[in-house]
């Protein structure tokens, strides 16, 4: 008889998205004269840039021919994408790294990267939290090696530093779900914690396009000593609208070195290398000459457009959400808007009314964590009409 991986059992029934995709789903069924505007799943809106456009039809017109076809390519990434990265990305910002991996997205390698990982890790999450971190952790059996850092609104939404010697911590700027960012100097704090107790941070930048005031460092590689210390992930589905083409990558310098038993350093970097050669078949080729153009002259303006269309979104929904007499965080270095939840309400009830009397979609705090209660994300990536029509359903409630 076949044996199941019984930490599969540890997860809740069903992911946070999923939830709320059957609630939504219901409430249109009973009201099908009803228009919902869905500002809860974080999936962009607008169409892909016509300059990735162009370069996927002369990828696809290539590889129609002798010349040009491609058969299996590089698991880790073409070099002409690896380097447009290096260039584009990190040189820009005066980092000098090349250790890169292209893959299918941020969610597979903050989900897979615990593979490279030993089971006695004592893991460092912050709460509340993207989902994935926790669940890929306890589908590993790792749960009860995790320890959650509070993300308070009295700390302006900014962990503090864990109490005890953790190996792992995950941190994600601007954050989902709260919006926020977080400074170089704050930044600096864990980067000193892990060089001093010998621990690796997960950097999840995959919001890292939105940001617009100055101080936030836009890779983690911006602070002294992190290529000792730091994986990072970044993604194009959000900055470049690819969440239906998916391709990401991470970065692992060489000189992140994780320990054996015995206590020998081993680089994080060939650990993975080794794992992504077994286990990955590489991004679609036209997929990567897709991101590549996203570095174009004509790719960046029109993505930077893109990005300052979903920002303004931002400041509609959080202005007006003010205006309202809400509490609200985020929206500024970030498509999230975080909404105290008012009357003592809790998250769920809160999507409740929204869905039900505003018809407008949010995601509950509490699917985020438990200090995610109390509150609601709401997402920029909508149109600019449906977010002002949204903001003025909700103003219409009065329910504060």
């Amino acid at each position: 008889m076949a044996k199941i991986n019984e930490n599969y059992l540890e997860l809740e029934d069903s992911y946070l998205f999923s939830t709320i995709a059957k609630k939504v789903a219901e409430y249109q069924k009973n009201n099908p004269d009803k228009k919902i505007i869905k500002l809860g799943i974080g999936d962009v809106t607008k169409p892909i840039v016509p300059a990735v456009i162009q370069a996927m039809h002369k990828a696809v017109d290539e590889m129609g021919t002798s010349e040009g076809f491609r058969g299996y390519g590089p698991e880790q990434g073409y070099e002409f994408l690896r380097k447009a990265i290096v260039e584009n990305e990190y040189k820009d910002l005066g980092i000098e790294l090349d250790e890169i991996f292209v893959s299918d997205g941020a969610k597979c390698d903050c989900g897979n990267i615990v593979e490279i990982f030993g089971e006695d890790n004592k893991i460092a999450i912050t709460d509340p939290v993207y989902p994935v971190y926790v669940d890929t952790n306890i589908m590993s059996g790792k749960k009860k090696n995790i320890v959650y850092l509070p993300v308070l609104e009295k700390n302006n939404f900014v962990p503090e530093l864990p109490t005890e010697k953790v190996d792992i911590i995950y941190l994600c700027f601007p954050n989902n779900p709260t919006g926020m960012a977080i400074s170089k100097q704050n930044l600096k704090k864990f980067v000193d914690y892990a060089i001093e107790n010998k621990s690796i941070i997960l950097y999840d930048a995959a919001y890292e396009a939105f940001i617009t005031e100055e101080n936030i460092p836009h890779s983690i590689y911006e602070i002294e000593g992190a290529k000792e210390v730091a994986i990072e992930f970044k993604s194009y589905s959000k900055t470049a609208g690819f969440t239906g083409l998916r391709c990401g990558y991470v970065v692992i310098p060489k000189s992140v070195k994780g320990y054996t038993k015995s206590g020998d350093l081993v680089e994080m970097n060939k650990l993975w290398n080794r794992r992504t050669t077994t286990k990955f078949n590489g991004t679609a080729y036209v997929i990567q000459r897709a991101a590549e153009a996203v570095y174009s002259e004509e790719g960046r303006k029109q993505i930077k457009a893109n990005i300052k269309d979903y920002l303004e979104n931002a400041k509609i929904i959080k202005e007006g959400l003010i205006e309202a007499g809400f509490t609200v965080y985020g929206g500024i270095n970030s498509p999230y808007v975080w909404l105290k939840t008012p009357n003592n309400m809790t998250s769920w009830e809160f999507f409740d009314e929204l869905l039900e009397k505003a018809n407008v979609v949010g995601t509950p705090g509490s699917g985020f964590g438990v200090f995610g209660e109390g509150f609601l994300r709401l997402t920029a990536f909508g149109t600019k009409e449906n977010s002002i029509e949204a903001i003025n359903r909700i103003k219409q409630l009065k329910i504060n």
